[in-house]
């Protein structure tokens, strides 16, 4: 099968993808000629962008922000929870400090974000 070579490529197929998704939609059958297009360059487009644009891994402080809003924390009652001061927990928000090891382990358990995040491995 082939595969896109180039950023013009790219673009091109997305346009595409986007004139089939006005004509494809929940209900369309899987026989049919636009939504078997749109599954094909799907897949192109999902291996060009794996390939040449991969997602790098949040930080830590990333991580810590999404946890923090996606359970409704502030920084007071992520500081109860880690049981450390809200300064403490300011400072590893904008990155002026790092958590010692017991209380990254507990960032990671307690809001269960990946450890080699934490520990700012990639």
């Amino acid at each position: 099968m082939r595969t896109i070579q180039t950023k013009k490529e790219y673009i091109a197929l997305s346009n595409r993808i986007d004139d089939l998704l006005v004509l494809v939609d929940n209900n369309t059958a899987s026989d049919d000629k636009n939504f078997i297009e749109l599954d094909l360059l799907a897949d192109l487009l999902a291996d060009y962008e794996e390939a040449n644009e991969p997602i790098k891994a949040p930080t830590l402080i990333e991580a810590m922000k999404l946890r923090m809003y996606e359970r409704g924390l502030n920084q007071k009652r992520l500081s109860e929870l880690l049981g450390v001061s809200t300064s403490r927990v300011s400072e590893y928000l904008t990155g002026k400090s790092e958590p010692p090891l017991k209380i990254a382990r507990d960032i990671s358990q307690k809001l269960d974000i990946d450890p080699m995040i934490v520990l700012g491995v990639n």
